[in-house]
């Protein structure tokens, strides 16, 4: 009998970045800051020459272009955040995004990011806190 199985693995990436979400009920539309994990799981039908997926290093390098290049230490903000003008009056440092910096946005940029790089990213899951995430996968 043959068994069509998939391998995986995951490679966490901590990083740090502040955000508000504009019209939130709650907290959340308040400046404020995380400390995350983004767990990113590669996956394939078979492995490598060294019985690997890949190396976890590889995800690391892969990830850590857009993680630490463009999210880490940065304030995520709607496009239209009123605030905007005051930051880039202060010259500080932001990314304006389309959509509200959720979570679930977050782990699906990381993982557009990470498959144009050609890393076969299955799914990134992205905890806000120890007991909360959002996950974005290709199925």
């Amino acid at each position: 009998m043959v068994v069509n199985g998939m391998y995986s693995i995951t490679k966490d990436v901590y990083f740090c970045y502040g955000h508000r979400l504009m019209g939130h009920p709650g907290k959340c539309r308040h400046i404020h800051g995380h400390s995350v994990k983004a767990a990113i799981t590669v996956e394939t039908m078979t492995l490598n020459d060294s019985a690997m997926v890949c190396d976890f290093q590889d995800i690391r390098e892969v990830a850590s272009d857009f993680i630490d290049g463009v999210l880490d230490h940065n304030l995520l903000l709607h496009r239209k955040d009123p605030l905007v003008p005051a930051l880039e009056a202060a010259g500080e440092r932001f990314l304006l995004l389309d959509e509200h910096p959720t979570a679930e946005v977050l782990a699906r940029l990381i993982y557009e990011a990470c498959r144009a790089k050609g890393l076969p990213v299955s799914r990134v899951t992205l905890w806000e806190t120890t007991s909360a995430s959002a996950t974005y996968a290709d199925r």
